[in-house]
Protein backbone atom coordinates (compact mmCIF):
# COMPACT_ATOMS: atom_id res chain seq x y z
CA UNK A 1 0.00 0.00 0.00
CA UNK A 2 1.11 3.01 -0.94
CA UNK A 3 1.76 5.14 2.48
CA UNK A 4 3.30 8.43 0.65
CA UNK A 5 0.09 9.91 0.97
CA UNK A 6 -1.00 9.23 4.86
CA UNK A 7 -0.55 11.80 7.56
CA UNK A 8 1.73 10.88 10.31
CA UNK A 9 1.18 10.99 13.76
CA UNK A 10 3.81 11.00 17.08
CA UNK A 11 1.92 10.38 20.35
CA UNK A 12 3.84 10.26 23.28
CA UNK A 13 3.05 7.83 26.00
CA UNK A 14 1.58 6.05 23.56
CA UNK A 15 2.16 2.53 24.79
CA UNK A 16 -0.88 2.73 27.08
CA UNK A 17 -4.06 4.59 28.92
CA UNK A 18 -4.89 7.51 27.08
CA UNK A 19 -2.36 7.49 24.45
CA UNK A 20 -3.15 3.90 23.13
CA UNK A 21 -6.50 4.76 23.24
CA UNK A 22 -5.39 7.73 20.97
CA UNK A 23 -3.10 5.89 18.80
CA UNK A 24 -5.59 3.15 17.98
CA UNK A 25 -8.72 6.00 16.87
CA UNK A 26 -5.31 7.48 14.55
CA UNK A 27 -4.40 4.17 13.19
CA UNK A 28 -8.03 2.91 12.70
CA UNK A 29 -8.50 6.09 10.44
CA UNK A 30 -5.55 5.45 8.16
CA UNK A 31 -3.09 7.66 9.63
CA UNK A 32 0.23 6.32 10.11
CA UNK A 33 1.10 6.49 14.18
CA UNK A 34 4.37 6.08 15.91
CA UNK A 35 3.54 5.82 19.58
CA UNK A 36 6.46 6.67 21.51
CA UNK A 37 7.44 5.63 24.88
CA UNK A 38 10.38 4.13 27.24
CA UNK A 39 9.06 0.48 27.43
CA UNK A 40 10.26 -1.23 24.47
CA UNK A 41 8.12 -4.56 25.63
CA UNK A 42 4.77 -2.42 26.07
CA UNK A 43 5.33 -0.65 22.64
CA UNK A 44 5.46 -3.83 21.13
CA UNK A 45 2.41 -5.42 22.50
CA UNK A 46 0.46 -2.28 22.04
CA UNK A 47 1.74 -1.73 18.64
CA UNK A 48 0.73 -5.31 18.40
CA UNK A 49 -2.81 -4.82 19.66
CA UNK A 50 -3.01 -1.40 17.23
CA UNK A 51 -2.28 -3.42 14.04
CA UNK A 52 -1.81 -1.71 10.59
CA UNK A 53 -0.35 1.94 10.43
CA UNK A 54 0.82 1.66 13.76
CA UNK A 55 4.95 1.72 14.60
CA UNK A 56 6.72 1.32 18.26
CA UNK A 57 9.69 3.79 19.08
CA UNK A 58 12.05 4.06 21.89
CA UNK A 59 12.57 7.08 23.10
CA UNK A 60 12.75 8.77 26.65
CA UNK A 61 11.44 12.42 25.89
CA UNK A 62 13.20 13.47 29.84
CA UNK A 63 16.80 13.27 27.54
CA UNK A 64 16.11 16.09 25.70
CA UNK A 65 20.05 16.31 24.27
CA UNK A 66 18.42 13.09 21.91
CA UNK A 67 15.48 14.70 20.95
CA UNK A 68 16.60 16.71 17.80
CA UNK A 69 18.46 13.57 16.36
CA UNK A 70 14.90 11.47 17.32
CA UNK A 71 12.97 14.12 15.58
CA UNK A 72 15.42 13.67 12.27
CA UNK A 73 14.96 10.08 12.61
CA UNK A 74 11.46 10.15 12.18
CA UNK A 75 11.27 12.35 9.40
CA UNK A 76 14.22 10.72 7.65
CA UNK A 77 12.58 7.45 8.02
CA UNK A 78 8.73 8.60 7.33
CA UNK A 79 9.32 11.90 5.21
CA UNK A 80 7.22 13.88 7.56
CA UNK A 81 5.25 14.69 10.83
CA UNK A 82 1.91 15.90 10.22
CA UNK A 83 0.19 15.58 14.13
CA UNK A 84 1.78 15.40 17.19
CA UNK A 85 0.17 14.44 20.44
CA UNK A 86 2.42 15.38 23.84
CA UNK A 87 1.07 13.14 26.21
CA UNK A 88 3.66 11.51 27.84
CA UNK A 89 2.96 12.17 32.05
CA UNK A 90 3.85 11.53 35.28
CA UNK A 91 2.09 12.41 38.99
CA UNK A 92 3.01 12.55 42.31
CA UNK A 93 0.94 12.63 45.25
CA UNK A 94 2.61 13.85 48.37
CA UNK A 95 1.98 16.89 50.62
CA UNK A 96 2.96 20.13 49.58
CA UNK A 97 6.01 20.25 52.18
CA UNK A 98 7.02 16.98 51.73
CA UNK A 99 7.71 17.60 48.14
CA UNK A 100 11.76 17.60 47.28
CA UNK A 101 13.76 20.29 44.39
CA UNK A 102 14.11 17.11 43.28
CA UNK A 103 10.69 15.39 42.89
CA UNK A 104 9.13 18.74 41.38
CA UNK A 105 12.12 19.31 38.79
CA UNK A 106 11.26 15.44 37.75
CA UNK A 107 7.41 16.43 37.54
CA UNK A 108 8.28 19.74 35.64
CA UNK A 109 11.03 17.67 33.52
CA UNK A 110 8.51 15.35 31.97
CA UNK A 111 5.56 17.31 31.59
CA UNK A 112 6.93 20.30 30.63
CA UNK A 113 10.32 20.47 29.95
CA UNK A 114 10.33 17.57 27.39
CA UNK A 115 6.91 18.94 25.44
CA UNK A 116 8.81 22.44 24.72
CA UNK A 117 11.89 20.55 23.01
CA UNK A 118 10.24 17.73 21.10
CA UNK A 119 7.37 20.66 20.03
CA UNK A 120 9.96 22.85 18.98
CA UNK A 121 11.86 20.16 16.91
CA UNK A 122 8.77 18.78 15.53
CA UNK A 123 7.52 23.02 14.81
CA UNK A 124 10.93 23.24 12.51
CA UNK A 125 9.48 20.42 10.38
CA UNK A 126 6.01 21.36 10.15
CA UNK A 127 6.91 24.62 9.32
CA UNK A 128 8.48 23.40 6.08
CA UNK A 129 5.38 21.65 5.45
CA UNK A 130 2.87 24.71 6.02
CA UNK A 131 1.25 22.66 8.24
CA UNK A 132 0.90 20.39 11.13
CA UNK A 133 -1.64 20.06 14.15
CA UNK A 134 -0.18 19.90 18.23
CA UNK A 135 -2.42 18.57 20.49
CA UNK A 136 -0.93 18.88 24.22
CA UNK A 137 -2.85 16.69 27.11
CA UNK A 138 -3.57 18.76 29.91
CA UNK A 139 -6.02 18.12 33.44
CA UNK A 140 -8.22 18.74 35.74
CA UNK A 141 -5.58 19.93 38.30
CA UNK A 142 -4.78 22.82 35.82
CA UNK A 143 -8.85 23.85 36.21
CA UNK A 144 -9.21 24.13 39.84
CA UNK A 145 -7.32 23.14 42.76
CA UNK A 146 -6.13 20.05 43.86
CA UNK A 147 -4.23 18.77 47.07
CA UNK A 148 -1.05 17.09 47.19
CA UNK A 149 -0.31 16.99 43.65
CA UNK A 150 1.52 20.63 43.28
CA UNK A 151 4.38 19.74 40.69
CA UNK A 152 1.74 18.02 38.02
CA UNK A 153 -0.57 20.88 38.59
CA UNK A 154 2.07 23.39 38.35
CA UNK A 155 3.31 21.80 34.81
CA UNK A 156 -0.34 21.00 33.44
CA UNK A 157 -1.32 24.86 34.26
CA UNK A 158 2.02 26.22 32.44
CA UNK A 159 0.61 23.35 29.14
CA UNK A 160 -2.53 25.44 29.38
CA UNK A 161 -0.01 28.73 28.60
CA UNK A 162 2.10 27.00 26.38
CA UNK A 163 -0.87 25.78 24.22
CA UNK A 164 -1.51 29.28 23.55
CA UNK A 165 1.16 31.32 23.18
CA UNK A 166 2.49 28.68 20.26
CA UNK A 167 -1.07 28.94 19.05
CA UNK A 168 -0.70 32.45 18.31
CA UNK A 169 2.77 32.68 17.13
CA UNK A 170 2.04 29.57 14.82
CA UNK A 171 -1.11 29.39 13.41
CA UNK A 172 -0.04 32.56 11.08
CA UNK A 173 2.11 29.60 9.64
CA UNK A 174 -0.65 26.60 9.47
CA UNK A 175 0.40 24.76 12.44
CA UNK A 176 -2.92 24.55 15.05
CA UNK A 177 -2.24 23.94 18.30
CA UNK A 178 -4.36 22.48 21.17
CA UNK A 179 -4.99 21.15 24.05
CA UNK A 180 -7.38 18.42 25.63
CA UNK A 181 -7.76 18.22 29.36
CA UNK A 182 -9.25 15.12 30.72
CA UNK A 183 -11.79 14.35 33.33
CA UNK A 184 -11.39 11.54 35.43
CA UNK A 185 -11.02 8.70 32.82
CA UNK A 186 -11.23 4.76 33.41
CA UNK A 187 -8.33 2.87 34.02
CA UNK A 188 -7.14 0.13 36.70
CA UNK A 189 -5.15 2.33 38.06
CA UNK A 190 -7.83 5.20 38.47
CA UNK A 191 -10.57 2.75 39.72
CA UNK A 192 -7.97 1.44 42.42
CA UNK A 193 -7.16 4.61 43.58
CA UNK A 194 -10.63 6.01 43.92
CA UNK A 195 -11.84 2.74 45.19
CA UNK A 196 -8.98 3.33 48.08
CA UNK A 197 -9.98 6.34 48.96
CA UNK A 198 -14.10 6.72 49.13
CA UNK A 199 -14.03 10.02 50.26
CA UNK A 200 -12.06 11.22 47.08
CA UNK A 201 -14.30 9.09 44.99
CA UNK A 202 -17.92 10.34 45.91
CA UNK A 203 -16.42 14.25 45.62
CA UNK A 204 -15.31 13.26 42.17
CA UNK A 205 -18.74 12.16 41.22
CA UNK A 206 -20.60 14.58 43.12
CA UNK A 207 -18.93 17.03 40.93
CA UNK A 208 -19.24 15.21 37.48
CA UNK A 209 -23.10 16.00 36.55
CA UNK A 210 -23.14 13.57 34.14
CA UNK A 211 -22.23 10.96 37.15
CA UNK A 212 -19.73 8.38 35.88
CA UNK A 213 -16.16 8.11 34.65
CA UNK A 214 -15.02 8.74 30.46
CA UNK A 215 -13.25 6.49 28.63
CA UNK A 216 -10.11 6.55 27.20
CA UNK A 217 -11.80 5.95 23.85
CA UNK A 218 -13.75 9.49 24.69
CA UNK A 219 -10.06 10.96 24.55
CA UNK A 220 -9.35 9.65 21.33
CA UNK A 221 -12.32 10.96 19.66
CA UNK A 222 -11.34 14.52 21.00
CA UNK A 223 -8.31 13.89 19.59
CA UNK A 224 -8.79 12.96 16.71
CA UNK A 225 -11.41 15.75 15.97
CA UNK A 226 -8.70 18.42 16.60
CA UNK A 227 -6.28 16.75 13.93
CA UNK A 228 -8.32 16.22 11.63
CA UNK A 229 -9.93 18.65 8.83
CA UNK A 230 -13.16 18.72 11.29
CA UNK A 231 -10.99 21.19 13.82
CA UNK A 232 -9.75 22.93 11.13
CA UNK A 233 -10.62 26.39 12.25
CA UNK A 234 -9.75 25.29 16.00
CA UNK A 235 -6.57 26.61 17.66
CA UNK A 236 -5.16 27.89 20.79
CA UNK A 237 -8.47 26.47 22.62
CA UNK A 238 -8.28 24.00 25.83
CA UNK A 239 -11.01 21.41 25.46
CA UNK A 240 -12.28 19.74 29.00
CA UNK A 241 -13.25 16.42 28.39
CA UNK A 242 -14.81 15.81 31.58
CA UNK A 243 -18.33 14.88 31.95
CA UNK A 244 -19.38 18.35 32.90
CA UNK A 245 -16.79 17.99 35.71
CA UNK A 246 -14.69 21.44 35.21
CA UNK A 247 -18.35 23.02 35.86
CA UNK A 248 -19.67 21.34 38.23
CA UNK A 249 -21.06 22.11 41.35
Amino acid sequence: MNESNKKVALITGGGSGLGKAMATKFAANGIITLIVGRNEDKLKQSMQEIGENCHAMVCDVTNLAEIPDFVKGIVERFGRIDILVNNAGINQKKDFTEVTDEEFQNVMMTNLSSVFTLSREVVKQMLKQGSGSIINISSMAAQYGIPKVIAYSASKTAIEGLTRAMAVELSPQGIRVNAIAPGFIFSEMTAKALDSDPARKAKVFGRTPMGRMGNPEDIGEAAYFLASEAGKYITGVVLPVDGGNSIGF
